[in-house]
Formats: C-alpha cells, sequence, structure tokens
C-alpha cells in the first residue's frame, strides 16, 4: 500500500525481512509506539501481507520493494527517492539487508541521517558510513565499540514491553485441560532457541503440558523428540501466532532456555504480561534476570535444573507472585513504552532533530 507522498514523515523506517521473528515483530511494535507518540513516520518494507495490513490500519505511508540483494538495482534508489518525497530526516535500517540497501543521503537529495538498529551481533560492514547505531543490549553496544565504533556514535536503546490486550485463551480450544500446569515456551524452532531442553525438562514434570509458540527449521526434528521422550501427549506446537499476549496470559510459567540470545525479548515480555519465567544465561536474559528477585536463571542446555525451578516456582504461589511484581515494577521503570520513545526522541536530536 502507498499513501499520499506529499505528507511528511520525518522518520523512514526500511525493513528487509520478509521473515517472522523478534526483530521483524518490534519493527511493528516501534512503528506502533512512534505512531501514538505522533511521530510521523513511513516505511519500506519486504512483501509480507500481514505487515502491510498493519501498516496501512496505522496509516503510515508504506512502500513494498524487492529487498534482493545482490542483485538489487531499484531498492536503494527507490528509498532515496522516498525519503526526499517525505522529507525525511533519518532512516532507521533494521538488520542487515536492509541496512546494506539504504542509501547515504547525496547532493541530490535534502539531507538524512542513516541509523542502524541492532538486535543482534551482525555484520557491521553493512553499516559502514552510518551516523548512529543502536544496540537494544549493553553488550552489544559494547562489542560495536569494540569493533571499532567511535563511543559518541554507538547508543543503546532498549526493546519497550507493553501490556498489549488481549484475553485468556480457552485452554480447550488447543486440546489442553483445564486444570494442569501450562507451560509455555516462545521462539524460532531453531537450535539457538532450546526447545529441546524444555522438551527433556517435561519428561520430569508429568503434569504439565507445553505450548510451543513458533516456526522454523527444526519443526520435524523436535516433534520427534517429543515422540521418544514420551511427551508428545503433553505438547502443543502452535506455529507461528499473532496473540502473543493472550498466550502469556494464559500460561502458568514461561519456560526461555535460549543457547544464544543476545536480548532475550521474551523476558521482557512476559514481565509485562504478568507470568514468572526461567531463563537460561545466555548473554540477554543473563543481563536482564536478577536471580532469585524477578526470574530465575539456570546453566544453559541443563533441562534437570529447569525441571526443578519449574517444580519449585509451581509448587510456590508466594514466589512466583514475588517474580511477577518485581518484573512489572522492571518494566514500569526500565522498559515502558514511554521511556523508550523518549530515548529514541534524544537520539534524533543529537542528529539534528525531526
Amino acid at each position: 500500500m502507498i499513501l499520499p507522498l506529499h505528507q511528511i514523515t520525518p522518520v523512514l523506517q526500511t525493513m528487509g525481512s520478509s521473515a517472522n521473528g523478534g526483530a521483524e515483530a518490534y519493527f511493528m511494535s516501534l512503528a506502533g509506539a512512534f505512531d501514538r507518540a505522533g511521530i510521523k513516520q513511513s516505511a519500506a518494507i519486504r512483501a509480507h501481507a500481514v505487515r502491510e495490513t498493519e501498516l496501512g490500519a496505522l496509516n503510515i505511508p508504506t512502500r513494498v520493494l524487492p529487498f534482493s540483494k545482490p542483485l538489487d538495482f531499484t531498492t536503494s534508489r527507490d528509498i532515496a527517492k522516498m525519503a526526499t518525497e517525505h522529507n525525511a530526516r533519518v532512516i532507521i535500517a533494521w538488520m542487515n539487508r536492509a541496512a546494506s540497501l539504504t542509501p547515504a543521503s547525496t547532493g541530490q537529495h535534502r539531507g538524512w541521517k542513516r541509523i542502524g538498529r541492532l538486535g543482534g551481533y551482525y555484520k557491521l560492514k553493512n553499516y559502514r558510513g552510518f551516523d548512529a547505531l543502536v544496540g537494544n543490549t549493553q553488550d552489544i553496544v559494547d562489542w560495536i565499540i569494540r569493533e571499532g565504533w567511535p563511543k559518541g556514535r554507538v547508543h543503546y536503546i532498549p526493546n519497550f514491553a507493553r501490556r498489549d490486550p488481549g484475553g485468556i485463551i480457552v485452554r480447550e480450544t488447543l486440546d489442553t485441560p483445564p486444570d494442569v500446569p501450562l507451560l509455555l515456551g516462545m521462539g524460532r524452532l531453531h537450535t539457538s532457541k532450546a526447545h529441546d531442553v524444555t522438551l527433556r525438562a517435561l519428561q520430569q514434570l508429568p503434569d504439565a503440558y507445553l505450548w510451543i509458540a513458533g516456526d522454523g527449521p527444526d519443526e520435524a526434528i523436535l516433534k520427534s523428540q517429543a515422540q521418544d521422550l514420551g511427551v508428545a501427549d503433553r505438547v502443543r506446537f502452535l506455529g507461528w501466532r499473532d496473540d502473543a499476549p493472550s498466550l502469556y496470559r494464559t500460561a502458568d510459567l514461561v519456560l526461555f532456555p535460549s543457547r544464544f540470545e543476545p536480548l532475550g525479548n521474551v523476558v521482557i515480555q512476559s514481565w509485562a504480561h504478568g507470568v514468572p519465567v526461567i531463563a537460561a544465561k545466555s548473554a540477554g536474559p543473563g543481563a536482564l534476570i536478577r536471580d532469585g528477585e524477578d526470574g530465575f536463571l539456570i546453566e544453559i542446555d541443563d533441562a534437570e535444573a529447569l525441571a526443578a525451578k519449574t517444580k519449585m516456582l509451581l509448587a510456590d504461589k508466594e514466589l512466583s507472585a514475588k517474580f511477577v511484581a518485581n518484573g512489572a515494577q522492571r518494566v514500569e521503570t526500565e522498559f515502558s513504552e514511554s521511556a523508550i520513545v523518549a530515548q529514541w526522541r534524544v537520539l534524533f536530536d543529537t542528529l539534528g532533530g525531526l
């Protein structure tokens, strides 16, 4: 969808992925936050029916471009044209593909500054010449600086968590008894997310059911493992879901034993939606969770510890309530939408303002 090009939108966001993942979901979350804050924006994205519809519902001028590097001779040109027509002052590029195709301002166009938004340890060559990089964890920021970027051009702005509307899911609609402990695993079906560890832990939790929300290349492997472990009758593979808030609200506990996780947005979302969380000590969750205060941390690949901590939380309602209350406080003070949008405004001002 393309809205009238005369509309002035000082912020242009570029998203070159057509996948469903955490960065793509947060791209939409930030677009919504900017819209609620009155920040005028436009978007250049790769084809994705759901994102096109959601951006259209927000009345955000949107253009679908190929983003098909390396033999893509039109995307950079069209981004520059769009930036000029909309009087963009900053372009925020999400991940490597978009960054590599987001052009620098030239003498032919009104000037704009380029911001690279990094949610992982991306290939920094794609961001050469950018005016600023934003890492959503302090560890990513520190890594970028160690790689040679000037400290003054690297900024820490974490993800926000917003308690989105959504009701409780009737468990029976997903073939789950109403009165059993319900565990939730969120994330791509990939070895980095360690759903296999959760399945092994479930073997030691005979009364619990597990919902796994996500898609990915390991689906067949994980389903086979569930059969081999004898837990397949208590596991529901839900695929990619657009109702994450309802999933969080319905679950009794979130299990997040990722082996590699730069941020751990699932942790922040669990806090925002009032469900206790147990995570492995990968970089992001290890930095976020205060062990024993707002969640539990376990060693990576430790299914026994995951099962033990799960049993403890399911049995101790007072401890579970403490985790929920402390997590909600963390969101309010550190990860609220208003606080994060304010940090983006400061960055825009640093680059010359909108």
